[in-house]
């Protein structure tokens, strides 16, 4: 009992079982093997991005460098072509698109440049062993260049392409035959000696018999003679043939010609 009498009441506490339980979140943390592994990951992919990049470097570089010693790029017929190239590609573009392009500028260029093609006279025999042709017949053509006395004379400085072709009579006996593409310059008081062929030759039997005469004999030889040259204007190219009497005359056995691969002097 308490102190004068007054009773107190005791203090219950009361647990409520049926009340839910509040979840606190627990933070989880990835394994380290996992963390290690995505940073690998990211770190072979970085270098493999830097890899391409150097590459790409290296090749450009590579690039430059091998444009700045082609031997073309100096070189004034490429410098040519690659201004004709740019030239036709300016003039496509201002073109419209359904307008086709044309290449009459071209042909034209084609047609000024110079040639020449003769053929074989039935009388080539001129003066100091100089082959004479036709100019006028068969399939001879001359465009900017003039045929004169066995000689072609030369307008347009330019670098040409010379060939000449001839063929000869071997007699009973060994000869020497030279056969020769010359050019005469005003720079120069003597003429200048551009291809030369030289060959001994000896006629062939076409009997058996011992006692078979000269005009029995035939044995017929070919020369062929090819270059490119620089030739300037007023240059005239001729063939010279010792033993001339040896030549075989027609139009198809005999041919000299000339034309124009490149204008101007690709030297200077």
């Amino acid at each position: 009992m308490a102190e004068g009498g007054v009773s107190t009441c005791p203090q219950v506490f009361v647990v409520d079982s049926q009340a839910g339980y509040v979840s606190v979140p627990v933070s989880r943390r990835k394994p380290r093997w996992a963390r290690v592994g995505q940073k690998s990951l990211l770190l072979l992919v970085g270098l493999a991005l830097l890899g391409l990049v150097v590459e790409g470097c290296f090749i450009y570089s590579l690039y430059k460098k091998t444009q700045e010693f082609s031997p073309c790029k100096s070189h004034p017929l490429c410098q040519d072509l690659s201004g004709r190239q740019g030239d036709t590609m300016s003039q496509m573009r201002t073109k419209e698109s359904n307008e086709i392009p044309t290449v009459r500028p071209h042909l034209d260029q084609l047609q000024q440049r110079p040639f020449a093609q003769l053929i074989g006279s039935n009388t080539p025999k001129g003066e100091n062993n100089v082959v004479l042709w036709l100019n006028t017949a068969g399939e001879t053509v001359t465009n900017n260049m003039v045929y004169e006395n066995g000689r072609l004379i030369v307008e347009k400085d330019g670098y040409y392409y010379l060939y000449s072709k001839v063929t000869l009579n071997s007699s009973e006996e060994c000869v020497l035959i030279q056969h020769k593409v010359m050019k005469g310059t005003k720079a120069y008081g003597n003429k200048i000696e551009l291809m030369k062929s030289k060959s001994i030759r000896c006629g062939t039997r076409t009997t058996k018999s011992s006692s078979a005469k000269a005009s029995d004999r035939e044995d017929r030889w070919n020369s062929f003679l090819a270059g490119i040259f620089h030739l300037r204007s007023g240059d005239t190219i001729f063939v010279e043939l010792e033993n001339i009497d040896k030549i075989h005359p027609g139009n198809t056995e005999n041919l000299m010609g000339a034309f124009m691969i490149f204008p101007g002097d690709m030297l200077k």
